[in-house]
């Protein structure tokens, strides 16, 4: 709960310094790049080394992977066929196709399914949605923030991004099975901490409700396909098609089920990618997830 409430304070908090005068119009800018280059380079540092890599992270892992390339199949086939800019498109993929499994989704996850769920939680997160925007999110936001970058060009832009090369590095870690200095790692916790509210207060700093606003009919499509129609997919996947049953399936569902991630938003807006539309994705998909997270939870109670 204290998760939830210090979401909705921080969101509230970069809406109201907009109306601050002293406070820098441009100063969600700042507060984004502190994110890409800072606490997310240090909560690669330290959960990626403590993942076991085994069998068991196929279901949670499928919801990442799956639920990006789904969102990139959606939206790319939709943008092409009604002629989209590119940066629309980029920023559709990155919003709609990855999921908060871990500041919205831990603690709803825990209230419903307790400890057991949470493990589950963690592996969707760590080595899928985490894993996933900084390797396969940065591809796709070098690549549709200009229609005319070169193939070396969107891979120097990989290689050289802070959170690729933590996890570079992370993943080193976890293969040779090396660990940081147990003091080492409670400062990249405790740095990697401060990545949900100062990414909420950026995106609290760009948020504008404009009903007039020529996104809403985008911001409609996204978060329908991020709140109904990927959940609906995995539910098809792993209870129909596959047969699933436990956990560790509701529980996998159920993460794709959640808000828009705030660092996916984040990382559209650092490459230019519709700032206005993934700031209205986290701030108008984080209290609308709870009602459609409620839907989803009923259905697999069935």
């Amino acid at each position: 709960m204290e998760n939830i409430i210090l979401l909705f304070l921080c969101l509230i908090l970069g809406i109201a310094l907009q109306k601050v005068p002293q406070f820098p119009k441009n100063a969600y800018q700042s507060l984004n790049q502190y994110v890409i280059y800072v606490s997310l380079p240090a909560m690669a540092l330290y959960y990626i080394p403590k993942i076991t890599i085994s069998l068991a992270l196929l279901y949670p892992l499928g919801i990442a992977w799956l639920g990006f390339g789904l969102s990139f199949v959606f939206f790319y086939t939709l943008g092409t066929y009604f002629k989209w800019s590119k940066k629309l498109i980029g920023c559709l993929i990155l919003t709609g196709g990855l999921s908060n499994t871990s500041f919205v989704g831990f603690p709803i996850i825990e209230a419903l399914y307790g400890a057991e769920g949470l493990k589950t939680a963690i592996i969707v997160d760590q080595p899928g949605s985490f894993v996933v925007v900084t390797t396969l999110g940065i591809l796709v936001a070098a690549s549709f923030s200009r229609g005319n970058s070169s193939t070396s060009e969107i891979v120097l832009k990989i290689v050289k991004f802070p959170p690729f090369i933590a996890f570079t590095i992370a993943l080193c870690c976890t293969i040779f099975k090396l660990e940081f200095p147990e003091a080492l790692q409670r400062s990249f916790l405790r740095i990697g901490n401060t990545v949900t509210p100062v990414a909420l207060v950026a995106v609290g700093l760009q948020l504008k409700i404009d009903t007039r606003s020529k996104h809403w009919r985008f911001l409609t499509l996204g978060l329908l396909f991020k709140l109904i129609l990927m959940p609906a997919f995995f539910f098809l996947l792993y209870k129909i098609v596959w047969n699933g049953k436990g956990l560790e399936i509701d529980v996998s569902i159920m993460e794709s089920a959640m808000a828009p991630m705030i660092t996916g938003a984040i990382l559209a807006t650092n490459y230019g990618l519709k700032p206005k539309l993934s700031s209205m994705m986290i701030g108008i998909g984080i209290p609308l997830s709870l009602l459609t997270v409620a839907f989803w939870y009923w259905v697999l109670s069935l």
